[in-house]
Protein backbone atom coordinates (compact mmCIF):
# COMPACT_ATOMS: atom_id res chain seq x y z
CA UNK A 1 0.00 0.00 0.00
CA UNK A 2 1.08 3.77 -0.99
CA UNK A 3 2.04 6.16 1.46
CA UNK A 4 -0.55 8.47 0.78
CA UNK A 5 -3.41 5.65 0.14
CA UNK A 6 -2.07 4.54 4.43
CA UNK A 7 -2.92 8.42 5.02
CA UNK A 8 -6.16 8.87 3.30
CA UNK A 9 -7.24 5.81 5.04
CA UNK A 10 -6.27 7.00 8.46
CA UNK A 11 -8.08 9.60 7.49
CA UNK A 12 -11.37 8.26 6.47
CA UNK A 13 -11.51 6.34 9.59
CA UNK A 14 -10.78 3.06 7.51
CA UNK A 15 -7.05 2.28 9.19
CA UNK A 16 -6.00 3.61 13.38
CA UNK A 17 -3.58 5.13 14.03
CA UNK A 18 -1.46 1.70 15.09
CA UNK A 19 -2.27 0.11 12.25
CA UNK A 20 -0.96 2.65 10.23
CA UNK A 21 2.13 2.62 12.29
CA UNK A 22 2.38 -0.92 11.69
CA UNK A 23 2.47 -0.30 7.43
CA UNK A 24 4.91 2.18 7.71
CA UNK A 25 7.32 -0.45 9.79
CA UNK A 26 7.44 -2.61 7.21
CA UNK A 27 7.39 -0.26 4.32
CA UNK A 28 11.25 0.63 4.73
CA UNK A 29 11.72 -2.58 2.21
CA UNK A 30 9.91 -5.54 1.24
CA UNK A 31 11.66 -9.05 1.81
CA UNK A 32 11.26 -11.42 -1.05
CA UNK A 33 13.44 -14.20 -0.10
CA UNK A 34 15.81 -13.61 -3.43
CA UNK A 35 15.05 -9.91 -3.34
CA UNK A 36 14.91 -6.83 -0.79
CA UNK A 37 12.62 -4.34 -2.50
CA UNK A 38 13.27 -1.08 -1.43
CA UNK A 39 10.09 0.40 -1.35
CA UNK A 40 11.10 3.77 0.02
CA UNK A 41 13.25 4.94 -2.26
CA UNK A 42 11.54 7.45 -3.98
CA UNK A 43 10.02 9.03 -0.41
CA UNK A 44 13.96 9.32 0.09
CA UNK A 45 15.50 10.34 -2.89
CA UNK A 46 12.66 11.25 -5.20
CA UNK A 47 13.01 8.22 -7.62
CA UNK A 48 11.87 4.44 -7.92
CA UNK A 49 13.90 1.50 -7.76
CA UNK A 50 14.63 0.54 -11.33
CA UNK A 51 15.32 -3.23 -11.94
CA UNK A 52 18.30 -4.00 -13.81
CA UNK A 53 17.02 -7.08 -15.99
CA UNK A 54 20.13 -8.92 -17.01
CA UNK A 55 21.31 -12.16 -14.98
CA UNK A 56 17.49 -12.58 -13.11
CA UNK A 57 15.94 -15.60 -13.35
CA UNK A 58 12.19 -15.29 -15.37
CA UNK A 59 10.33 -16.01 -11.61
CA UNK A 60 12.17 -13.60 -9.95
CA UNK A 61 12.11 -10.75 -12.07
CA UNK A 62 8.39 -11.34 -12.95
CA UNK A 63 7.57 -11.00 -9.20
CA UNK A 64 9.93 -8.26 -9.07
CA UNK A 65 8.32 -6.15 -11.69
CA UNK A 66 4.74 -6.91 -10.35
CA UNK A 67 5.75 -5.74 -6.79
CA UNK A 68 7.16 -2.33 -8.39
CA UNK A 69 4.56 -1.88 -10.22
CA UNK A 70 1.73 -2.02 -7.99
CA UNK A 71 3.95 -0.12 -5.55
CA UNK A 72 4.13 2.58 -7.34
CA UNK A 73 2.05 2.43 -10.69
CA UNK A 74 4.60 2.17 -13.32
CA UNK A 75 7.57 0.55 -13.48
CA UNK A 76 11.26 0.29 -15.37
CA UNK A 77 14.12 -2.37 -16.15
CA UNK A 78 17.55 -2.20 -18.05
CA UNK A 79 19.31 -4.42 -19.93
CA UNK A 80 16.35 -6.57 -20.99
CA UNK A 81 16.51 -9.15 -23.49
CA UNK A 82 13.45 -10.14 -25.86
CA UNK A 83 12.88 -13.30 -24.37
CA UNK A 84 12.59 -11.47 -20.68
CA UNK A 85 10.16 -8.96 -22.67
CA UNK A 86 7.78 -11.56 -23.83
CA UNK A 87 8.02 -12.82 -20.25
CA UNK A 88 6.49 -9.92 -18.81
CA UNK A 89 4.03 -9.08 -21.95
CA UNK A 90 1.98 -12.11 -21.24
CA UNK A 91 1.12 -10.86 -17.76
CA UNK A 92 1.62 -7.08 -18.67
CA UNK A 93 0.28 -6.69 -22.18
CA UNK A 94 0.62 -3.00 -21.62
CA UNK A 95 4.71 -3.17 -21.56
CA UNK A 96 7.02 -1.25 -23.80
CA UNK A 97 10.58 -2.89 -24.97
CA UNK A 98 12.72 -1.16 -26.99
CA UNK A 99 15.12 -3.19 -28.65
CA UNK A 100 17.81 -0.40 -28.88
CA UNK A 101 18.43 0.85 -25.15
CA UNK A 102 16.78 -3.06 -24.09
CA UNK A 103 14.74 -0.73 -21.46
CA UNK A 104 11.48 -2.23 -20.61
CA UNK A 105 8.55 -0.27 -19.28
CA UNK A 106 5.48 0.91 -17.98
CA UNK A 107 4.82 4.47 -17.50
CA UNK A 108 2.22 5.82 -16.29
CA UNK A 109 -0.33 8.26 -18.67
CA UNK A 110 0.37 11.85 -19.35
CA UNK A 111 3.56 11.93 -17.84
CA UNK A 112 4.51 15.33 -18.06
CA UNK A 113 8.88 15.85 -18.67
CA UNK A 114 10.56 19.23 -17.82
CA UNK A 115 13.55 21.44 -18.28
CA UNK A 116 15.61 20.30 -21.11
CA UNK A 117 18.36 17.43 -20.94
CA UNK A 118 20.77 17.06 -24.11
CA UNK A 119 21.55 13.44 -24.99
CA UNK A 120 25.17 13.65 -27.49
CA UNK A 121 26.09 10.22 -29.24
CA UNK A 122 29.98 10.47 -31.00
CA UNK A 123 28.83 7.57 -33.63
CA UNK A 124 25.84 5.46 -34.36
CA UNK A 125 27.58 2.55 -32.62
CA UNK A 126 27.08 4.34 -29.20
CA UNK A 127 23.46 4.94 -30.14
CA UNK A 128 22.64 2.16 -27.28
CA UNK A 129 23.82 3.41 -24.40
CA UNK A 130 22.91 7.08 -25.85
CA UNK A 131 19.04 5.77 -25.68
CA UNK A 132 19.55 4.57 -22.36
CA UNK A 133 20.38 7.72 -21.28
CA UNK A 134 17.57 9.42 -23.00
CA UNK A 135 14.92 6.86 -21.96
CA UNK A 136 15.73 6.87 -18.19
CA UNK A 137 15.83 10.58 -17.94
CA UNK A 138 12.48 10.52 -19.55
CA UNK A 139 11.13 8.07 -17.43
CA UNK A 140 11.98 9.84 -14.55
CA UNK A 141 10.17 13.40 -15.86
CA UNK A 142 12.74 15.07 -17.91
CA UNK A 143 12.41 16.51 -21.38
CA UNK A 144 15.17 15.21 -23.61
CA UNK A 145 16.96 16.36 -27.32
CA UNK A 146 18.63 13.52 -29.04
CA UNK A 147 21.99 14.71 -30.93
CA UNK A 148 23.11 11.47 -32.49
CA UNK A 149 26.74 10.72 -35.01
CA UNK A 150 28.09 14.03 -33.77
CA UNK A 151 31.50 12.73 -33.08
CA UNK A 152 34.61 15.19 -33.37
CA UNK A 153 35.61 13.23 -36.69
CA UNK A 154 34.08 15.79 -38.25
CA UNK A 155 33.57 19.00 -35.46
CA UNK A 156 31.42 20.77 -37.57
CA UNK A 157 28.76 18.32 -36.64
CA UNK A 158 28.54 19.18 -33.13
CA UNK A 159 29.08 22.87 -33.92
CA UNK A 160 25.61 23.36 -35.79
CA UNK A 161 23.71 22.01 -32.56
CA UNK A 162 25.86 24.12 -30.27
CA UNK A 163 22.64 26.61 -29.69
CA UNK A 164 20.55 23.47 -28.37
CA UNK A 165 23.25 22.09 -26.34
CA UNK A 166 23.89 25.16 -24.99
CA UNK A 167 20.12 25.47 -24.01
CA UNK A 168 19.80 22.49 -21.74
CA UNK A 169 20.38 22.17 -18.52
CA UNK A 170 22.90 19.63 -18.93
CA UNK A 171 24.29 17.48 -21.47
CA UNK A 172 25.37 13.72 -21.61
CA UNK A 173 28.29 12.94 -23.97
CA UNK A 174 28.26 9.55 -25.39
CA UNK A 175 31.31 8.22 -26.79
CA UNK A 176 33.67 5.04 -27.69
CA UNK A 177 37.22 4.66 -29.40
CA UNK A 178 39.36 7.94 -28.08
CA UNK A 179 36.20 9.44 -25.78
CA UNK A 180 36.74 12.67 -26.77
CA UNK A 181 33.20 14.21 -27.11
CA UNK A 182 32.70 14.85 -23.98
CA UNK A 183 35.81 16.93 -23.52
CA UNK A 184 34.70 18.82 -26.96
CA UNK A 185 31.79 19.81 -25.14
CA UNK A 186 32.85 20.76 -21.98
CA UNK A 187 35.08 23.70 -23.53
CA UNK A 188 31.96 25.02 -25.17
CA UNK A 189 28.90 25.21 -22.20
CA UNK A 190 28.86 26.32 -19.41
CA UNK A 191 26.52 23.27 -18.09
CA UNK A 192 27.70 20.44 -16.67
CA UNK A 193 28.91 17.27 -18.57
CA UNK A 194 27.88 13.84 -18.17
CA UNK A 195 30.46 11.69 -20.09
CA UNK A 196 29.76 8.18 -20.50
CA UNK A 197 32.34 6.24 -22.26
CA UNK A 198 31.48 3.43 -24.13
CA UNK A 199 33.08 -0.18 -25.32
CA UNK A 200 32.49 0.54 -28.74
CA UNK A 201 36.32 0.75 -30.73
CA UNK A 202 39.12 -1.32 -32.06
CA UNK A 203 41.78 -3.21 -29.76
CA UNK A 204 43.34 -0.62 -28.21
CA UNK A 205 40.27 1.02 -27.07
CA UNK A 206 40.41 -1.75 -24.47
CA UNK A 207 36.44 -2.25 -24.02
CA UNK A 208 35.87 1.40 -23.21
CA UNK A 209 39.20 2.00 -21.05
CA UNK A 210 40.90 4.45 -23.64
CA UNK A 211 37.61 6.67 -23.99
CA UNK A 212 36.91 6.19 -19.88
CA UNK A 213 40.90 7.73 -19.34
CA UNK A 214 40.73 10.29 -22.17
CA UNK A 215 36.97 11.44 -19.85
CA UNK A 216 38.18 11.42 -16.39
CA UNK A 217 41.39 12.98 -17.83
CA UNK A 218 39.88 15.72 -19.73
CA UNK A 219 41.45 18.97 -19.24
CA UNK A 220 37.43 20.62 -19.63
CA UNK A 221 35.78 21.74 -16.42
CA UNK A 222 32.77 20.57 -15.68
CA UNK A 223 32.71 17.14 -16.85
CA UNK A 224 31.60 14.19 -14.60
CA UNK A 225 32.06 10.35 -15.69
CA UNK A 226 30.38 7.68 -15.04
CA UNK A 227 31.11 3.84 -15.77
CA UNK A 228 31.63 2.25 -19.33
CA UNK A 229 28.30 1.96 -21.20
CA UNK A 230 26.42 3.27 -17.97
CA UNK A 231 24.03 5.16 -19.84
CA UNK A 232 21.47 4.23 -16.83
CA UNK A 233 23.62 6.37 -14.31
CA UNK A 234 24.23 9.52 -16.79
CA UNK A 235 20.35 9.71 -17.22
CA UNK A 236 19.55 9.49 -13.33
CA UNK A 237 22.26 12.02 -12.48
CA UNK A 238 21.31 14.16 -15.56
CA UNK A 239 17.93 14.24 -13.97
CA UNK A 240 19.01 15.31 -10.68
CA UNK A 241 20.47 18.03 -12.30
CA UNK A 242 17.68 19.05 -14.81
CA UNK A 243 15.44 19.45 -11.67
CA UNK A 244 17.61 21.63 -9.82
CA UNK A 245 17.84 23.65 -12.97
CA UNK A 246 14.03 23.43 -12.94
CA UNK A 247 13.13 24.74 -9.68
CA UNK A 248 15.71 27.68 -9.91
Amino acid sequence: MKTQEILKKVQNGDLTIEEAELFFRRQPFEEMGYAKLDTHRKVRSGFAEVIFCSGKANSHLLSIFKKLYEEDGEVMGTRANPQQYEMIKATFPEVVYDEISRIIKIEKPGKQRVGKIAVCSAGTADIPVAEEAAQTAEYFGSHVERLYDVGVAGIHRILSQLEVIQSANCVIAVAGMEGALASVIGGLVDKPVIGVPTSVGYGASLGGISALLTMINSCANGISVVNIDNGYGAGYTATQINRLGVRS
